[in-house]
């Protein structure tokens, strides 16, 4: 028992320095406060806690173990340094429930040693030696350890670990009563913690089936970590020892040499590949890092980003919404939670992708021009190609315009004065063969990125579709269209004096005419980056197109 209290002690020491560190009273990190009387222990608790809290810590930032410290802080001066999971040297039930969620907190996309399972575990078991329940410090720390822990998971179910940690809840004080305490108020007062963490996560019905299709996957998932093949790579010898541990992982053996030769190392992949019916080539590429990095670990890691990115969607949706998701090539019409229709999409190449943005549909065009970005004219160095032979943009069907609008003669202007831009607009006409096909559907942002129609509708048939300079194409713009015209009927007031129905969209589009057509219900437009989603009762992974899944890893989940 002696063991048991010394190795506890030692534990809360390393946890908590920059409590420990103090300029006056705490100067002594070993400090105890034995109590004989336990009556009087909430007493000396208190009075513990409150030298605790307002310690101010010689060590900077990055080494405090309350991560959480001014929420902590301010939440136990509000309520005059109350213990909150003890109570006269016992843990109270409220302790044993927060340990027991960490055994299950993936199911939540958590991972359990984020948030100091075992430490907390420890804690709880080592008060069965009477000399540790005595200790006032002993209670006070850890007071202090299980309040920051459900903190942070408050944030972390509530806000997702996907942005700065400037950007996090605990950096914003005037929150703090909404997402902090009045959920701990809540449990101190005989609520559930399982209701008060659920309450903290989003209502989304597709978070919600995530979630619980995920945990059969989870409960059964083969949970050892195996080697991280970040590719590509900078250092290349570094990786292939990386390499060579992960092809053993698996059972590959690539020689008795800690950095195999050439040769070997093509030959333990080439039976890789061979076990995993790959194409059998040994060459080292990105398919195979991805094989080799699509382990359970990494599909849970993956599945732990997409419940994060549905908690940056706003709390409560609308009630109808256009819904695109760039790695499942796909747009949803959602009305009530429902699916009304989906459509095939191509989006942005990896070089050129799709941004990710909230917005609303303004308007649709019918047989529109297309004003091509700067962006493009540069990347498909459109310059050097005029320079070479004026007549280019003729041959594209383009044609320029200056900054009134007018149309001019580009065998008229001397190109080789130009080095880097074209100082005109160049746009394409409308038809047949304009790239944004028949339809265009305008919505505000900085891109310069619209939703629109194709005339290369053959590409529909890809299974890779990431394709385009960074808009997206919609098959089933007709649907797309009819349901925007057929939302602003049944919203129309009697004064309108505009109608525009399906039949006049079509009609207009068969006479090939432009015509711009206004949503005077803005549609919400929600373009997002989700890698994988509940299909048929399992859980699809998506390719990771942009390798946003794969950096979002790389900078928050590294060390899980």
């Amino acid at each position: 028992m002696l063991l048991l209290r010394t190795y506890l002690m030692c534990l809360l020491v390393l946890l908590l320095p920059s409590l420990l560190a103090c300029k006056s009273k705490l100067a002594d990190k070993h400090q105890t406060k034995i109590v004989k009387d336990p009556a009087s222990m909430n007493d000396v608790v208190r009075e513990s806690l409150k030298l605790l809290v307002n310690t101010e810590s010689e060590t900077g930032p990055d080494s405090m173990h309350i991560h959480f410290s001014k929420a902590v802080k301010i939440y136990y001066e509000k309520n005059n340094f109350s213990p909150v999971w003890s109570n006269t040297e016992k843990f109270i039930p409220l302790a044993d429930s927060i340990i027991t969620y960490l055994e299950h907190a993936s199911w939540d996309g958590l991972f359990p040693e984020t948030y100091r399972a075992k430490v907390l575990k420890s804690l709880k078991r080592g008060t069965a030696e009477d000399s540790t329940k005595s200790d006032a410090m002993f209670w006070a720390k850890a007071d202090l350890l299980f309040t920051d822990e459900l903190f942070h998971l408050l944030q972390d179910l509530g806000q997702g670990r996907l942005q700065p940690e400037s950007m996090g809840w605990k950096n914003k004080e005037t929150i703090y009563s909404t997402v902090f305490f009045a959920p701990l108020d809540s449990l101190r007062t005989g609520g559930s913690l399982t209701v008060a963490l659920r309450l903290a996560q989003p209502t989304h019905t597709n978070y919600k089936l995530l979630k619980s299709t995920a945990r059969k996957f989870i409960d059964s998932m083969d949970s050892r970590s195996y080697t991280y093949i970040a590719y590509p790579f900078k250092d290349s010898l570094a990786f292939i020892k990386k390499l060579a541990i992960r092809l053993g992982e698996s059972g590959i053996e690539v020689g008795s040499k800690s950095l195999p030769d050439s040769v070997n190392l093509a030959g333990s992949i080439k039976k890789y590949q061979q076990v995993k019916g790959l194409k059998v080539d040994g060459k080292i590429t990105a398919y195979l890092a991805r094989t080799l990095n699509n382990t359970d670990r990494e599909k849970f890691k993956r599945i732990a980003i997409t419940l994060d990115r549905y908690k940056q969607l706003p709390r409560k949706m609308p009630e109808k919404y256009i819904w695109v998701n760039l790695p499942a090539y796909n747009l949803k019409l959602i009305s009530s939670d429902s699916i009304v229709f989906q459509s095939k999409i191509i989006c942005g190449k990896p070089g050129t992708p799709t941004p990710q943005l909230t917005s609303a549909i303004t308007d649709m065009v019918i047989y529109p021009t297309w004003t091509i970005p700067s962006s493009i004219i540069v990347k498909d160095k459109m310059l050097v190609r005029l320079q070479q032979n004026a007549g280019y943009l003729e041959r594209k069907g383009f044609y320029l315009l200056n900054n009134k609008g007018e149309k001019v003669d580009p065998y008229a202007v001397n190109w080789s004065k130009y080095s880097k831009n074209i100082p005109f607009n160049v746009q394409q006409g409308s038809g047949d063969d304009n790239a944004l096909g028949v339809i265009k559907f305008n919505f505000n942002n900085p891109y310069a990125v619209y939703l629109h129609d194709t005339n290369q509708r053959y590409l529909f048939n890809n299974s890779l579709r990431s394709l385009s300079h960074g808009c997206v194409r919609v098959q089933d713009w007709k649907k797309l269209a009819a349901y925007l015209v057929q939302n602003d009927s049944i919203k129309a007031k009697a004064t309108d004096t505009m109608r525009v129905n399906v039949d006049s969209i079509m009609n207009w589009v068969a006479a090939k005419k432009k015509h711009v057509v206004a949503v005077k219900n803005k549609f919400p437009l929600f373009i997002r980056y989700f890698g994988c989603e509940v299909i048929n009762g399992g859980i699809k992974f998506y390719d990771d197109i942009y390798s946003d899944d794969k950096l979002l890893r790389e900078k928050y989940f590294a060390g899980n």
